[in-house]
């Protein structure tokens, strides 16, 4: 390939440890295309310091490496620049996991690989099983080591070519003790670590296994691109047909026996969903297969079909399988015999793919003939039966004997009649009505009459063609009523689901709303959504609904008695029925959410076609219980890390902030007690304000963690009394340089209802914050105004402002935006908010017009606001 055309071709070797012989390969396969007449450069061959190494490149054609340095020290990397300039056919780029130096154009070699490829040059390049990205952890369980150069497997899995460099473990070891590994001092420590045998098999097997994958990627490939639907037993695959039936767990784990003979062998669980619209297993059923599929260390497939048997096999063509393991029929022997079985049915069509049949527990279990459940409700069925015996009878009386009508005539009405008792009473009812009716039309109304004989070749005929299209006719119309009651279930069934994921996504993922959905839903008394306690192993109720769930709702109630069709084996050994517990009677369904939590129902037992419903509920439940959970711990964990970052902020903050005035406090004292020194009254003077001044910063940094403090932990305890802002306001400015505030408070405002001494701290902490900001040549203005029910306080400056993306986390503690002022934790403003709340007033902040930052503190009138409950009177 030239260079600068298309996309050059990467071969890597790849080896399953260090010192197998990787870059010897590569220097060796750069000789003979050489040879060939190719043009072959190298671009970076490691030695590591190694005589052979270096001798192996021999009269090789070597680009100069690029030279970066990097906090002293002198480093060589791959001149890409400089190859693409070269333009070779061929580059060798030894160990492509390599991190280049800090201050490259790309952080790692095998990015510099991809852009070599892009100009159109062939890379050889060499990188080991360990440096494998998806192969990292498994290789420090290994071995120890943690690799800290690695290489995303697509770079490798998407090479033109790998090969695989391998020496056994044996004579690997030898090679490392012979030195021509390692230097002399690095031999024993590596052959005792890193090099031990049993290390070096297994990071043998991870490679073989990882290159395994690989060729079987390229030979799917393959197949498909040559339309190849045959199997090709290249790796032991086995499909085992999963039903959701009580034997799925057997066959599962035949399956996982026959995968465990062969090394590298793979299992799949295929579940067909049939299109006939016949309700399909349990959910839970499906889902404790796929659970058991992968702790098995298989997958789970679902797929769609109309023909199980079909599917099934497909399935396992698509997947190139070399064997399907089906269970033997639940069915008995006389129903096998007459419509198959889907086990000898995978074993028509599948061909070369071995069908291994597994007999089980539930093998011919079912019985010859089962019941048949009706759609129709009681009446209906008794007037079908009434309705089938009398109507034979009221239409010989009404058509009357031999009047001389038509047989074919007789024949349609008597038709018309069964039909109409297949429409009221089902199935049975219009077959037994069928047989009356030929009776009948026999002995009645077919020459010669009074008689079960018959004359007429042509009435014999018609007499049993009637007798056909009724039986026809009455199981047309029962198959339909079924098929019309399961899509009104199926519909009904979509529909509560639907409501689940609706409520889910409207946020109602609360207990209480499941559970009491699930009276809705069900029309049963009561339902409980119960706990196992981890202390005692008794039922704690989370959530009900229903009068009688209520009024059981206990802790530590017992298991009730449960539907034998949902109960657990645990909820069926505790005692009494829930609605004996709660004084009701009647019996109870239970059906488990995971092992430590079930629903409990209370009223008459629920029908099996419910399941799948009641089911999603369960699963439902497990949802929102395991959501509250999750909740709880990001609750948790979001507080925990608040803490953190709050105790990170004042580390930070302490270690400046309430460092200086100590530091200026120690060189004061120190230079007033120093024996040395004569100070004369100015400077002593001097020293001393400093101590007073770094003192007073101090009390203000502590006394604002303080209050800080006290906020967080709810220690607050406001007296709210009526107060006047005159004696509030000048007091909290008394500490303030005179000159930097103006005050604007008319004498006339209304009395406002607060606690004075947190209004005083937080009207000097938001002053004293708006004195650092404003221009010295102007002062901080407060004003003040009332309306009909609040009195405003209004801190007015002419600062820079803040802007409106950082007022809302401008009363977040430690936090200063851009204020680099010394003396300050960045407490100011979250203690002043905290206290303003604490005090019965809002803080908020507001831009000043024509520049700067208004904070407004409003509170509430004195003769407008009614003492809340629990508040202190006025002293």
């Amino acid at each position: 390939m030239s260079p600068g055309h298309g996309s050059g071709r990467l071969t890597v070797y790849l080896g399953a440890a260090p010192g197998v012989g990787k870059t010897f390969k590569m220097l060796d396969e750069a000789r003979r295309r050489r040879a060939r007449g190719t043009d072959v450069v190298v671009g970076l061959v490691e030695t590591h310091g190694r005589d052979e190494t270096a001798a192996a490149v021999g009269d090789l054609e070597v680009v100069p490496r690029r030279t970066v340095t990097h906090r002293g020290a002198t480093l060589t990397e791959l001149d890409v620049d400089a190859v693409l300039a070269r333009a070779p056919e061929v580059v060798l780029v030894d160990e492509l996991a390599h991190t280049n130096a800090p201050g490259s154009d790309r952080t790692k070699r095998w990015e510099d690989v991809h852009v070599l490829l892009g100009a159109g040059i062939d890379v050889i390049t060499t990188v080991n099983v360990q440096h494998l990205e998806s192969l990292g952890a498994d290789v420090e369980a290994i071995t120890g080591v943690v690799q800290r150069e690695t290489v995303p497997d697509r770079v490798v899995r998407d090479a033109d070519q790998i090969q695989l460099i391998d020496l056994s473990p044996h004579a690997l070891r030898r090679r490392l003790a012979h030195g021509s590994v390692y230097r002399p001092e690095q031999i024993d420590a590596s052959l005792a670590s890193y090099f031990r045998e049993g290390n070096l098999t297994a990071l043998r097997e991870l490679a073989l296994l990882w290159l395994a994958d690989r060729v079987d990627d390229a030979l799917t490939r393959y197949r498909d691109d040559h339309a190849i639907t045959g199997t090709w037993p290249a790796r032991e695959r086995v499909v085992v047909a999963v039903t959701g039936g009580p034997e799925g767990a057997t066959l599962l784990r035949r399956g996982a026996r026959i995968v465990e003979r062969a090394a590298g062998s793979e299992l799949h669980a295929v579940h067909v969903l049939a299109t006939d619209g016949l309700p399909g297993p349990p959910a839970g059923a499906i889902t404790a297969a796929r659970r058991l599929v992968e702790s098995l260390g298989g997958t789970f497939h679902t797929v769609v079909g109309e023909d199980v048997a079909s599917a099934v096999v497909d399935f396992a063509r698509g997947i190139n399988a070399t064997m399907v393991v089906v269970g033997t029929s639940r069915h008995s022997r006389w129903r096998e015999a007459v419509v198959g079985s889907t086990g000898s049915r995978v074993a028509q069509l599948a061909g070369s793919i071995d069908v291994h049949l597994v007999t089980h527990e539930r093998a011919r279990s079912e019985p010859l003939v089962r019941g048949r459940w009706s759609v129709l409700t009681r009446r209906r069925r008794v007037a079908g039966w009434m309705l089938g015996l009398l109507l034979p009878v009221l239409l010989v009386a009404l058509l009357g004997i031999g009047d001389g009508v038509d047989l074919s005539v007789d024949v349609l009405l008597y038709l018309v009649g069964v039909v109409a008792v297949a429409l009221v009473g089902g199935m049975w009812p219009a077959l037994v009505s069928a047989v009356l009716a030929f009776a009948c039309l026999n002995w009645f109304f077919t020459p010669p009459t009074g008689r079960f004989t018959v004359a007429s070749t042509e009435n014999l005929v018609t007499l049993l063609v009637f007798v056909v299209v009724a039986a026809s006719v009455a199981a047309v119309v029962d198959v339909s009523a079924r098929r019309a009651a399961e899509a009104s279930q199926a519909r009904a069934e979509a529909s509560t689901l639907a409501g689940l994921s609706r409520s889910v996504l409207a946020g109602e993922d609360s207990a209480s709303a499941i559970v009491e959905r699930l009276v809705e839903t069900f029309g049963v008394r009561a339902a409980r959504l119960e706990e196992r306690s981890s202390a005692d192993g008794r039922w704690e109720v989370v959530a009900s609904a229903g009068a009688l769930a209520v009024a059981s709702a206990g802790a530590g109630t017992p298991a009730p008695r449960a539907d034998r069709r949902f109960a657990s084996a645990e909820a069926h050994a505790n005692g009494p029925c829930v609605g004996d517990a709660a004084g009701g009677g009647g019996e109870g369904s239970v059906v488990d959410v995971d092992g430590a939590r079930r629903l409990v129902l209370v009223g008459d037992p629920l029908p099996a076609a419910d399941r799948q419903v009641l089911e999603a509920f369960a699963a439902q439940a497990g949802v929102v219980l395991e959501r509250r959970r999750l909740a709880a711990q990001a609750s948790r964990a979001a507080a925990l890390e608040e803490a953190a970052a709050v105790r990170q902020a004042l580390l930070a903050a302490v270690s400046h902030d309430l460092r200086t005035p100590l530091a200026s406090i120690r060189a004061a004292v120190d230079g007033l007690t120093a024996e040395d020194v004569d100070l004369d009254p100015v400077d002593e003077a001097g020293l001393v304000a400093t101590v007073d001044e770094s003192t007073a910063r101090l009390e203000r940094l502590i006394d604002n963690l303080l209050d800080l403090s006290r906020l967080q932990a709810g220690g607050l305890a406001p007296t709210l009394r009526a107060a006047s802002l005159d004696e509030v306001v000048p007091l909290a400015l008394e500490q303030l340089p005179a000159g930097r505030v103006e005050l604007l408070v008319p004498d006339d405002l209304p009395l406002v209802r607060t606690d004075p001494g947190l209004l005083e701290r937080v009207v000097a902490n938001v002053v004293g914050n708006a004195v650092r900001f404003q221009p010295t040549a102007s002062p901080v203005q407060v004003t003040a105004s009332a309306d009909r029910t609040h009195v405003e306080v209004r801190v007015v400056d002419r600062g820079r402002g803040v802007p409106d993306d950082q007022k809302t986390h401008m009363f977040d503690a430690f936090q200063r935006l851009d204020d680099s002022s010394p003396g300050g934790l960045g407490l100011g403003l979250a203690v002043a908010r905290g206290l303003a709340s604490a005090a019965g007033a809002t803080l908020v902040p507001e831009d000043t017009p024509g520049g700067g930052l208004t904070m407004v503190l409003r509170l509430p009138r004195a003769d407008r606001a009614a003492p809340a409950a629990g508040e202190k009177g006025d002293a």
